[in-house]
């Protein structure tokens, strides 16, 4: 599984990459987690607002900073 958190590095970026960080370590889920700051790479992926969750290629989350439990949520789907 391939995880990315698409963001230009501000707060709310730092925050959403810290919190998927605790997720996956709390799932114990083998897993690639990748921070994308390149603006070019982000619109290219089709997001316009950030932050944004991305696994396995897939949009999952745009615009908001979601919880660990969140993050957790969408992992286990």
């Amino acid at each position: 599984m391939k995880v990315q958190i698409l963001g230009t590095g501000c707060k709310k970026c730092k925050e959403f990459y810290e919190n998927a960080e605790v997720a996956i370590r709390e799932l114990n889920v083998d897993c690639e987690l990748e921070k994308i700051e390149s603006i070019e790479e982000i619109v290219s992926m089709g997001v316009m607002v950030t932050p944004a969750l991305a696994v396995d290629g897939k949009i999952q989350s745009t615009g908001k900073v979601l919880t660990v439990a969140q993050i957790k949520e969408v992992l286990e789907r």
